[in-house]
C-alpha cells in the first residue's frame, strides 16, 4: 500500500495475535516500526518474522499497565523521531468468570492492561502524534465493548471503557485541528491466544477445552484482521468491526437493545456461527 511508504508507526502486544499481524502488514505497507510486548521472546519472533528489514524497527520490552514504563518507551521513539504517524494499542488480556468468582487483583490486572494501558499509551504519545501529517490513532477494543457477556465482567468494563475513551477523544477540538484519525476497533472472534492465556478459575483441562471452543468459533486470522484495520486507516474510517461474527452481534444488540442478551444465549454458539458464516450478513 503506497499510502503507509515512509510512514511511521507504534504497536503495543506486537508479539502475537493481531499485534503480530499488524507489524507484519504495516512492514510490508513500507513503514517503520516502533513495536511493544511484555514477552521478550514473542517480539523477537514478530521481527524475524519481518519481511522488508531494510525499514528500521526498534523493540521494547513494555509492560503497558506500567505508566512509566510506556512513557519511557515514548520517550525512546522521540528520541528516533520526531514524529509518530501511527499508534495501535492492541495490547490484552482476558479473565473468565463471573463477577462473583473474579479477585479483585484478577480485576485491576485486566483494567491495568486493557483500559490503563491504552490511556498510557494515548498520553504518552499525543504529541508526537499531532506533529505528524494527518497521522492515526487506532484503539483496539471489542465486540465486547458492545454487548455484556455473562463471565466477562471485567474484560466487558475495559473494552466498553475503551470504546468510551476513544469516540470521546475523536470529538476534542483541538486534535481534531491537528487532522488526527482516530478509529475505535471491535474485532469478533479472532483466532489469537488470548483465550489460552486468559486467567480463569477453570482447571487446566476445562480451559484448554474452552479455548478449543473459541478456536472453533473464530473466523478471522490476526492478517485478515490486520489488513482490515490497515484499510480502515487509509479511508479514515472513525470505527470498525472486524468479523461477521461482530457485525451480527452488533446489528442484533442495535435492533434489541434490552432484548439482544436473551436472543444471544437463545442463539448458542453453534446457532451463531451457522448465521455468522452465511451469506447474508455483509
Amino acid at each position: 500500500m503506497a499510502y503507509f511508504e515512509g510512514k511511521v508507526a507504534a504497536v503495543t502486544g506486537a508479539g502475537s495475535g493481531i499485534g503480530r499481524g499488524l507489524a507484519l502488514a504495516l512492514n510490508r505497507a513500507g513503514c517503520a516500526l516502533e513495536l511493544s510486548d511484555i514477552n521478550e521472546t514473542g517480539l523477537a519472533e514478530t521481527i524475524g518474522l519481518l519481511e522488508r528489514k531494510d525499514l528500521g524497527v526498534e523493540s521494547r520490552v513494555v509492560d503497558v499497565a506500567d505508566r512509566q514504563a510506556v512513557f519511557g518507551w515514548a520517550e525512546a521513539v522521540a528520541s528516533r523521531h520526531d514524529h509518530l504517524d501511527i499508534l495501535i494499542n492492541n495490547a490484552g488480556v482476558a479473565l473468565g468468570g463471573t463477577a462473583e468468582e473474579n479477585s479483585i487483583e484478577d480485576v485491576e490486572w485486566l483494567m491495568g492492561i486493557n483500559f490503563w494501558g491504552v490511556v498510557y499509551g494515548c498520553k504518552a504519545f499525543l504529541p508526537l502524534l499531532k506533529q505528524a501529517s494527518g497521522g492515526h490513532l487506532v484503539n483496539i477494543s471489542s465486540v465486547f465493548g458492545i454487548v455484556g457477556v455473562p463471565t466477562q465482567t471485567a474484560y466487558n468494563a475495559a473494552k466498553f471503557a475503551v470504546r468510551g475513551y476513544t469516540e470521546a477523544l475523536r470529538q476534542e477540538q483541538d486534535l481534531a485541528e491537528t487532522g488526527l484519525h482516530v478509529c475505535c476497533v471491535h474485532p469478533g472472534g479472532v483466532t489469537t491466544n488470548i483465550a489460552r492465556a486468559a486467567r480463569s478459575n477453570r482447571s487446566e483441562q476445562e480451559q484448554a477445552e474452552f479455548a478449543q471452543r473459541f478456536e472453533e468459533m473464530t473466523g478471522t486470522t490476526p492478517a485478515s484482521a490486520a489488513a482490515q484495520i490497515l484499510r480502515a486507516m487509509e479511508r479514515r474510517r472513525p470505527r470498525l468491526l472486524i468479523g461477521r461474527d461482530a457485525k451480527v452481534i452488533t446489528l442484533i444488540s442495535r435492533l434489541f437493545p434490552t432484548a439482544y442478551p436473551r436472543i444471544l444465549a437463545a442463539l448458542g454458539g453453534k446457532e451463531l456461527k451457522e448465521m455468522v458464516s452465511g451469506d447474508s450478513i455483509v
